[in-house]
């Protein structure tokens, strides 16, 4: 169909500065950047013929009002269903493939490894065409593709963004190589005369202050063999070659780590301060050859080759160099093979391989046990079963839209915060509980003085619990020693093996055949003697089969007894000792149970030495839960409370004076804003304003309010902020302006006096204060006594909304969230949930029936309440 020329006139006025991308050019065409809207989405997605940059429906105008372009490409594709017999076919195709279909090496989306992506039931119908876009309220100019008429410069380019890969899958693919530097110290390098000579034997090597085997470098420069430096997970050296380094005069930086030298090159490090990283040394051999090292003799290369899995296409092969130490390929298999009188044609693979015992133990691990992986599950689709496409990194929010208790926190906060800045809008009643209600309970700690038996109480408010996992309370601690003991004695026995095995190299010679540099395993007449047992006994180590590992199993009992133990406090400040210090005793229990119950086991943790770690343990988690024994009982009458809660319980106003006081601002945290180059007052503001909660929050305060009239000008005095109190009158507009966002007339009174009249702090103050906003309200105002008769949170209730949904401590069990990985910061999470009575794994896009939740191996589990038929 031929175009309107008007149409083409306005597509040649949009011509000017069109340029085809080019191949290291990124073209944004498959997401929106603003939004996630895709080709996919029912307004498709529109490339900018200039920017290459993809827009939602929502966004275009506005990418056009920004950028002035007015020619864009529309990406439209429609899902259609495949029809159900070519769906049964396929089906069928693959099941009967599935032995072929085994992935056979440790390899992600490529033939023959891991598959990424399930089947998909449908295609895509994708049509594009070019749009004009005239302006706002003007009509949108369509020209379907391909289209002949168009000129031939908006054709180029048109046709390049669409064979261009998206920037995502380039980055994805894209790959770096570490660069190292010529070390400039290598040039001229002074070399010590002290006769020493390195053995080429490796298990002669040792440190020369601490006499350890691992991890060694020679300072080129001294001939001093040291220990590197500990790794971040605590192995690795004990530092000896940097001290040396040090004792020396900081004079011999270069250092070469023994056991990978080879001809090609070697791993050396420069301890200079203007380098202090891996470098190259142009003059290596030289310097080397100064010890007594001939980089080109160095080591025999000993490789051994699996029996079982020789094929006309090649085999197992493993070297035991220093510098391999891995599965290898023999380019020359088939003449060391015929050495031993093995003919690689005639042989039939009967064994597994190295990589089919390493997928093998990938399948059976945690990552199958929580994904369910190899299973036969049914796909659900449909209301309550849609996954969610990972976005790389993003399968933290497609379990429960969090990675952490943390970020259910964060994410609780900000829900409460538009429900009460949209109150209106959203029709909620005064007492009507907002979202986060469903999850918060507050938490009550007895804190008994054992020098005075006085005893104080105090609530904190929570939307999960973490729960404590008690390695000692492991049931099967037997049974996990043993494993362990079975583990050391494999890696004792491979080491022992591994040195017999090189120190066999002293009976060959330089001249010795190279087909006598593969040794086989048990089974061969090819050879005999010492050294063949010696490797023949290495090989067996390498290639025995492993052990499923034997984690500890602690019960979910003992994790709730570490939580109520009496945990005993050292330097507690007892009021009724006039603030002396004593030995108190704390417990915990509930004060309240809320509708949704999320338990949180802490198996993760920052270990001594500052590194995430994970704790490997099962906890088999019970699917329905009593807990109504841990209900809080609160002041008995035989019990001495601490003087200044006795006080507060009669109507006294012993604690009012120090609850009036205006907030005092957190010096730490003024002291690291002040040292970013921001001045006091205004640190002192940031850090009240934000509630002392920290210097990073406290900083991102400040560059919203720098410009404000008085961010420089000095708190007001605490006496004159409390005197101050509820005398204080505010301007009506600005207490309108908060109780808008949805908080009470009194609250935003409060709000603005704490703050000095500023509102936008007064807005940061009521959100920094949501947890407990009535008490902090009486304390501006001076009500303290009023805030601890009512409970602090449970008055908050009353006039803000925060109800305590309060019930019995009864639930079941609803959803499981699952992190495999070492730590919070990689791996992969995946949800189950139980709907209509069966449990269904959400693992990303990919949702079906489960067969076995993973009960016991969760990190989040969240219980819903038992309340009755009426639930």
């Amino acid at each position: 169909m031929a175009v309107a020329e008007d149409v083409l006139d306005k597509v040649r006025a949009g011509m000017r500065g069109l340029q085809a991308p080019g191949h290291f050019d990124k073209v944004y065409k498959n997401e929106c950047m603003y939004s996630f809207d895709t080709p996919e989405s029912p307004g498709g997605l529109y490339v900018n013929l200039k920017t290459w940059q993809g827009f939602g429906e929502d966004y275009v105008e506005l990418d056009q009002r920004k950028t002035g372009s007015t020619l864009y490409l529309h990406l439209l594709w429609k899902r259609v269903p495949i029809p159900e017999d070519e769906l049964a076919a396929a089906a069928a195709a693959a099941a009967a493939a599935d032995a072929a279909s085994k992935p056979t090496k440790l390899a992600l989306g490529t033939e023959g490894g891991f598959a990424v992506e399930p089947q998909k039931d449908y295609t895509l119908d994708k049509t594009a065409a070019l749009v004009v876009l005239q302006g706002a309220g003007q009509p949108r100019l369509r020209v379907d593709l391909p289209c002949a008429d168009l000129p031939e410069l908006v054709i180029n380019v048109i046709n390049a963004i669409q064979a261009h890969e998206d920037a995502s899958k380039q980055e994805a693919v894209s790959a770096w190589e570490e660069e190292r530097r010529v070390s400039r110290y290598a040039e001229g390098l002074p070399q010590l005369d002290s006769g020493r000579k390195i053995s080429p034997n490796p298990a002669d090597w040792r440190c020369d202050e601490t006499g350890v085997t691992e991890n060694l470098w020679l300072n080129l420069s001294t001939g001093h063999v040291g220990s590197g430096r500990q790794f971040a997970d605590g192995s690795g050296g004990n530092g000896s070659a940097l001290r040396h380094f040090e004792a020396t005069g900081r004079k011999y930086p270069l250092v070469v780590k023994l056991g990978t030298i080879t001809p090609s090159g070697a791993d050396v490090y420069s301890y200079a301060p203007d380098e202090d990283d891996m470098v190259q040394d142009p003059k290596l051999a030289a310097h080397l050859a100064h010890w007594g090292i001939n980089m080109m003799q160095l080591y025999r290369v000993f490789l051994l080759v699996k029996l079982g899995t020789i094929t006309p296409s090649g085999a197992d092969v493993y070297s035991y160099a220093p510098d391999e130490d891995d599965v290898v390929q023999d380019l020359k298999l088939a003449a060391h093979l015929a050495h031993w009188g093995i003919n690689m044609m005639q042989m039939e693979k009967t064994a597994k391989t190295m990589a089919e015992l390493e997928i093998d133990m990938n399948v059976a691990y945690e990552f199958s046990a929580l994904t369910e992986a190899g299973a036969q599950l049914t796909q659900l689709a449909g209301p309550g079963h849609v996954g969610l496409v990972n976005l790389g990194n993003s399968c933290y929010m497609n379990s429960v839209l969090q990675d952490a208790a943390e970020y259910l926190t964060h994410l609780l906060q900000l829900i409460s915060r538009s429900e009460h800045a949209a109150a209106a809008r959203l029709g909620l009643g005064e007492q009507q509980a907002l979202t986060p209600s469903v999850f918060g309970f507050q938490l009550e700690y007895r804190t008994q003085c054992l020098t005075s038996s006085a005893v104080s109480y105090r609530r904190a408010m929570a939307a999960s619990l973490e729960l404590h996992i008690p390695l000692e309370a492991a049931t099967n601690k037997e049974a996990v020693a043993a494993y362990k003991e079975r583990e050391a004695k494999r890696q004792r026995l491979k080491e022992e093996q591994a040195s017999a095995y090189i120190g066999a190299d002293s009976s060959l010679d330089a001249t010795s055949d190279p087909a006598a540099s593969v040794v086989l395993l048990p089974g061969d007449s090819g050879g005999g003697g010492a050294a063949a047992a010696a490797s023949a006994a290495a090989a067996a180590v390498k290639s025995g089969a492993a052990e499923s590992p034997v984690l500890p199993v602690v019960p979910f009992e003992a994790c709730l007894n570490k939580f109520t133990a009496a945990e005993v406090l050292d330097d507690y400040a007892s009021a009724a000792l006039g603030g002396r210090k004593s030995t108190a005793s704390r417990t915990s229990r509930f004060a309240s149970f809320p509708p949704v119950l999320v338990l949180v086991l802490k198996r993760y943790y920052v270990a001594e030495d500052w590194t995430p770690k994970k704790l490997e343990v099962e906890v088999p988690m019970p699917e329905e839960l009593h807990i109504e024994q841990l209900r809080s009982s609160g002041p008995q009458p035989a019990e001495q409370l601490q003087p200044e809660e006795a006080a507060a319980a009669a109507g006294g106003g012993a604690a009012a004076p120090a609850a009036a006081a205006a907030p005092e601002p957190d010096p730490a945290i003024v002291t690291q804003l002040v040292t970013m180059g921001f001045s006091e007052n205004g640190s002192k503001r940031a850090a009240v304003a934000t509630g002392n909660s920290n210097a990073e929050v406290a900083m991102e305060w400040v560059f919203a309010h720098m410009d404000d009239p008085d961010f420089n000008d000095p708190l007001p005095p605490p006496a004159a902020a409390a005197a101050a109190g509820v005398q204080q009158q505010h301007d009506p507009e600005k207490v309108s302006m908060l109780a808008a966002m949805g908080f009470e007339a009194d609250a935003a009174e409060a709000a603005l006096t704490a703050t000095g009249g500023n509102v936008e702090r007064a807005g940061d103050w009521l959100f920094s204060h949501m947890d407990d906003l009535a008490a902090a309200v009486a304390a501006v105002k001076g009500g303290a006594a009023a805030a601890a008769a009512g409970g602090g949170a449970d008055a908050a209730a009353a006039g803000n909304r925060s109800q305590l949904l309060d019930g019995p401590g009864h639930y079941k069990l609803l959803g499981i969230v699952s992190h495999m990985g070492s730590n919070t910061a990689c791996g992969h999470y995946v949800a189950h949930v139980k709907k209509d009575g069966r449990w269904v794994i959400f693992n990303d896009e990919k949702v079906a029936a489960s067969e076995h939740p993973p009960l016991s191996m969760g990190y989040m589990y969240v219980y819903t309440r038992v309340d009755g038929p009426a639930q």
